[in-house]
């Protein structure tokens, strides 16, 4: 059976049906799956346009809260930031040689997620052309959802990088605080801990209770004896790297307060969004993505992960008969 519609002429139950497919599977997958489930053959590239039509339907459509709450809302918001890399290939038509014609690279897509503490719903957002001040919006907009209020405390965790500070403290000022990511660090301190002990596993767990008992100061004088040489490159001096991480982070290990409150010390919650948010989707095997075209996509698996995706169908259902 051949539906012989083009891509405005696919019906809107079809043509959700298309999206569904094409938010989860490779364009070329989408027209066997269409004729095993439904009996109706869809040319690959129809369906491409029409998941990326309703990908860029629901991007411009999206509206992010910026209001400053009155109420006092909920206690404790955790909000999780990272970056993670995907692939985009750009084009140069113009260029003589059509081997240079396409340039493949890696490039930063920003993730967030903010729930209320000991909730098990959390919300997810997201950026890619954006930047840095558009993932603080989408930072902000996700605790909002999460249930922000003015009396809230936000409490961050994440792996140290600068954009990420600044944003936390410019979106949720003297309401927010920022914790390195205990693991992260615990990476860090293990490699120096080879350098540093003949039992390194044990000179890790001691270094590790010290910055749970807020005493990151130990550390760095258990660092201090095996500093390299300054002659020694980074790459091969691990005590070095993790002396210098910590210090310049003091202020942002406060492990202490965060276990007696119940608030995580660690970051794997935005790790595993990055997975099944990103990766499933837009890291597949040989896949490779025009820098327009990731946000739409990733609009997409937001609005399903964050349980709007009727609410968005059914409003294109309105749209289509008035």
């Amino acid at each position: 059976m051949t539906s012989g519609v083009q891509c405005r002429g696919v019906s809107q139950p079809l043509q959700r049906a298309i999206t569904d497919f094409g938010a989860d599977h490779p364009f070329r997958q989408i027209s066997g799956k269409l004729e095993e489930h439904y009996g109706i053959d869809i040319p690959h590239e129809t369906a491409r346009r029409i998941t990326e039509l309703h990908g860029r339907e629901v991007l411009e459509s999206q509206v992010l809260d910026n209001a400053r709450p009155s109420e006092a809302g909920q206690n404790c918001i955790v909000v999780e930031t990272d970056g993670g890399m995907v692939p985009v290939v750009r084009s140069n038509p113009a260029s003589p040689d059509k081997r240079k014609q396409k340039t493949l690279e890696w490039k930063e897509l920003k993730l967030c997620v903010a729930r209320e503490l000991g909730s098990a719903t959390p919300v997810y957002g997201g950026t890619f052309l954006g930047g840095v001040e558009e993932a603080g919006k989408h930072m902000y907009h996700c605790a909002h959802q999460a249930g922000l209020g003015c009396q809230t405390a936000v409490h961050s965790v994440g792996d140290g990088a600068p954009w990420i500070v600044n944003q936390v403290e410019q979106q949720f000022g003297q309401q927010g605080t920022y914790l390195i990511d205990f693991y992260h660090l615990s990476e860090y301190l293990g490699e120096a801990a080879k350098a540093c002990s003949s039992d390194p596993a044990f000179w890790l767990t001691q270094q590790q209770a010290n910055l749970k008992a807020n005493r990151p100061a130990k550390v760095l004088e258990a660092l201090w004896p095996y500093l390299e040489a300054v002659s020694v490159p980074d790459e091969k001096a691990p005590v070095r790297k993790a002396r210098r991480y910590l210090k310049n982070r003091l202020d942002q290990v406060n492990y202490r307060e965060a276990i007696e409150k119940g608030r995580p010390i660690g970051s794997g919650e935005i790790e595993s969004a990055h997975r099944f948010v990103v990766q499933e989707r837009l890291k597949k095997a040989g896949a490779w993505w025009a820098p327009q075209n990731i946000d739409p996509m990733l609009a997409l698996r937001l609005i399903r992960i964050n349980g709007q995706w009727d609410t968005y169908w059914e409003e294109n259902a309105r749209n289509e008969a008035a």
